[in-house]
């Protein structure tokens, strides 16, 4: 099944639809790619993907396992490389609610990071930095 459709709306921006909830959303280049810098960027998406798929599969975990990570916030940064222009690093820190999670829960949350499937599609030269603050 089609997942998404995009159009190229102009002036560096396109308009994407998620097929099946028929969510909207538009990109845009970035300031320093000849964009204007109002929307995410594809490299802004790619980077943010990281992040999203990481919680949500640890979100899977943590119900599994009988825990919570509700209210977990979550910040990107991403750093582009040159030669060829791309993605060198995405950090994603982790800031998790103030929970006494214990040793158990933690590494938990630690493997399941890495089993995330945007993790894994990735590009091997690409850094991911996972950052993760337990306030508990």
């Amino acid at each position: 099944m089609e997942t998404s459709r995009i159009t190229y709306t102009g002036d560096l921006r396109t308009e994407a639809l998620h097929v099946k909830s028929g969510q909207l959303f538009i990109t845009d280049a970035p300031v320093d790619n000849q964009g204007r810098g109002e929307a995410f960027s594809p490299t802004d998406l790619l980077a943010t993907s990281l992040g999203a798929c990481a919680i949500t599969v640890v979100g899977i975990a943590a119900r599994t396992h009988g825990f919570n990570v509700d209210g977990t916030e979550i910040k990107i940064t991403k750093i582009m490389a040159s030669d060829p222009r791309r993605v060198g690093e995405v950090i994603v820190e982790m800031n998790f609610p103030d929970i006494k999670y214990t040793d158990k829960e933690k590494s938990i949350i630690r493997h399941t990071i890495n089993t995330c499937p945007v993790s894994q599609s990735l590009n091997p030269d690409l850094k991911q930095t996972f950052i993760l603050n337990f306030a508990g």
